[in-house]
């Protein structure tokens, strides 16, 4: 089962190639969901590969180029070009460039969660969706997944996780619009979440 994002190009990539999974879940900061999950084929289109070894070694400056080139990977395509250059170096030093031992091998949940927010661009919140996501997606449950996920793991439309098609795409969006709009409607609440660390650092859309 592939994340949706509406180009059957970037979804067969996300299918295929574990680290294009995990990289679309880094570039899916305050961008849109499925444009964020389409950096990677915009990358293979113009780099040739999306081998992390590749990725680690390019030029810095060659490779935020082309990460800059319309449509960009990201809204912010330099610095995202740096920190997928960072997300590749880390897989091949500690994982030998396979991304998919990072939650294959994890010993249970709560590991798989920290091995995540080891990672360039991963914060708490988005630690537990992309739990959901090998659950949900890859078929990767190790024990505890459940709660090291938290609401991501329940039946719903929370979150990229539980996006297969253009219609569960809408309703993630419009849950997202809901919760929103209810953090808004509530000053404490609000207050609260903008000055909690793991709201602000690496929150998904």
């Amino acid at each position: 089962m592939a994340i949706h994002t509406g180009d059957d190009t970037a979804d067969q990539l996300l299918r295929d190639d574990p680290f294009a999974l995990l990289a679309g879940m880094m570039l899916d900061q305050q961008y849109p969901m499925e444009h964020a999950f389409r950096g990677p084929a915009k990358v293979v289109e113009r780099f040739g590969t999306f081998d992390p070894q590749a990725v680690a070694d390019a030029d810095p400056d060659e490779f935020a180029a082309l990460c800059s080139q319309t449509p960009a990977i990201h809204r912010f395509p330099g610095s995202m070009a740096a920190r997928l250059q960072e997300l590749a170096r880390l897989v091949v030093e500690e994982y030998d460039g396979h991304a998919e031992r990072i939650w294959t091998e994890a010993a249970d949940g709560r590991d798989l969660a920290e091995r995540l927010q080891a990672l360039p661009g991963f914060g708490a919140q988005k630690a537990r969706i992309f739990v959901a996501v090998v659950a949900k997606h890859e078929d990767v449950r190790p024990e505890g997944w459940e709660k090291a996920a938290g609401d991501y793991a329940l039946d719903g439309f929370r979150s990229v996780a539980d996006v297969v098609d253009a219609a569960s795409l809408q309703k993630v969006r419009d849950f997202k619009k809901e919760q929103k709009a209810a953090a808004k409607a509530s000053p404490a609440s609000s207050k609260a979440s903008s000055s909690s660390p793991s709201k602000a650092s690496g929150a998904a859309t």
